[in-house]
């Protein structure tokens, strides 16, 4: 770029694509310039380098940096929400299925190449259908956000919780072996227990059954999830005897 007649005649060390990083620090670090900036100053252009023309480019080149580092935040934020409605759960504020496996498959991972234990903890509701016959279905949603709400605020941060079914609920616990997850879900239970469902001023008895399993080495996420079903239907077994 060649600057006035009255100046040294060279060539700026801020052209091309490296005028263009410069810019994108600059408008990075503040907000759309104005005429009042000190081009020099940000861009590091000696002033007596700078005619009224250049520095007219190099602004309006500054605000359309600004204009499309707005305009990607504003995408990335959309992208987010997507994202999160995409994993979220139709009706409670937890995981999906969808999202939960994928999750659960990523845990298991991380557990296996990092030697650390994790494991999954399954809920079901017992008698749900007789639930939503019984009191209707805005009953039955309200028992669902009853149990989602007592899971979500009774966990870690690092564990997740999701809807794997109509009336059943997964967590997974990182870094929690299977006798550290019994005692976690013996918790849980005793903390449904605790704090009943109410519904119209009425606790309404919510029966349920949980099984625990500690992931194994070498395990995928279809096995891992058969054998928390299968330690769950073993306690309603003896929870009948």
């Amino acid at each position: 770029m060649k600057i006035t007649d009255k100046g040294p005649k060279r060539t700026t060390a801020a052209t091309g694509a490296g005028a263009y990083t410069a810019v994108q620090r600059a408008t990075e670090q503040a907000a759309a310039p104005t005429q009042a900036t000190d081009v020099s100053e940000v861009l590091g252009i000696p002033e007596a380098e700078l005619t009224p023309r250049v520095r007219a480019a190099i602004m309006t080149l500054m605000a359309e940096v600004d204009r499309l580092r707005r305009e990607l935040d504003r995408t990335n934020a959309r992208l987010e929400a997507v994202e999160t409605m995409a994993d979220q759960d139709g009706l409670l504020p937890l995981l999906n299925r969808r999202a939960f496996v994928r999750e659960m498959s990523r845990v298991i991972s991380f557990a296996e190449r990092y030697e650390v234990p994790a494991s999954l903890i399954y809920f079901d509701l017992d008698g749900f259908k007789a639930l939503n016959d019984t009191y209707g279905h805005a009953a039955g949603d309200a028992a669902l956000g009853h149990i989602a709400n007592l899971l979500t605020g009774n966990v870690r941060e690092s564990d997740l919780v999701g809807r794997v079914g109509g009336d059943e609920f997964g967590v997974i616990l990182a870094k929690a072996d299977q006798e550290q997850a019994e005692k976690k879900a013996r918790s849980l239970a005793d903390l449904f227990r605790a704090n009943p469902f109410m519904w119209e001023e009425k606790p309404v008895v919510l029966s349920f059954a949980y099984g625990v399993h500690g992931f194994k080495k070498g395990e995928d996420v279809d096995s891992a999830m058969a054998n928390a079903d299968k330690a769950m239907y073993a306690a309603k077994r003896d929870a009948k005897r």
